[in-house]
């Protein structure tokens, strides 16, 4: 279903992207931000799933700055080794790919989503905040919004959260919940990743959930 393109972002850098494209007529256009894990084989699954619902999927490779074709699986040394390219790449340059993902599918003439995961999920609230065009957007247990929870999105957004997530405290989430009431904050019986499938640390029934949940948020504001 899907296929690997490239971007060209706003200061040159070229990155890749992988496309899921559905079968019909789009709905409208998404871009899913990846996991610190590279645009791995569940970030295809995600995008080929979004594409069976209705939307052109796109997920640009915004580790290309520091290694390209980044794609690893989820044991403590994928870890340690996602975190350290995290590490080699600002966080307005990864907003500054995301741009371009966005941009890409507003040229098809698209009205344009992001959904993020982990680090995908700050940088999809960061798209709200700092990124024009964008309709809608979902954070899954992103760390870093309650840093940035000073900032006003332009867009609606929701996000989601694990009450047992060991990276991202309690009082972070309420604090987001507190400063932005207008933002759905839901909250699951899981832990942090507990929507990808490939950890141990997921839980279907929060998946299945979260997911429903984020479908209608996206179907009411993209279409």
């Amino acid at each position: 279903m899907g296929e690997t393109i490239t971007l060209t972002a706003d200061d040159g850098h070229r990155l890749s992207a992988y496309r899921a494209t559905p079968a019909g007529g789009p709905r409208a256009g998404l871009v899913i931000v990846q996991e610190i894990f590279g645009v791995n084989s569940h970030i295809k699954r995600v995008s080929d799933g979004f594409a069976a619902d209705g939307y052109v999927a796109l997920a640009p490779a915004i580790f290309d700055r520091a290694e390209r074709d980044f794609a690893i699986g989820y044991q403590p040394q994928d870890i340690e080794r996602g975190r350290a390219i995290r590490g080699k790449i600002g966080l307005d340059d990864m907003v500054t790919d995301v741009r371009a993902a966005v941009r890409a599918l507003e040229g098809q003439g698209l009205k344009v989503g992001v959904v993020g995961y982990c680090l995908g999920g700050t940088l999809a609230w960061l798209a709200a905040t700092r990124i024009d065009g964008v309709a809608a957007a979902v954070g899954y247990y992103g760390g870093g919004i309650a840093a940035t929870v000073s900032e006003k999105p332009r867009c609606p957004v929701m996000l989601h959260f694990g009450e047992t997530d060991a990276s991202i405290p309690r009082e972070q989430y309420e604090s987001v919940a507190a400063t932005h009431r207008t933002v759905p904050v839901h909250i699951y019986p899981a832990g942090h990743g507990f929507n990808c499938d490939e950890r141990a640390s997921y839980h279907e029934p929060s998946a299945k959930l979260a997911r429903q949940r984020t479908l209608d948020f996206l179907r009411q504001h993209l279409g």
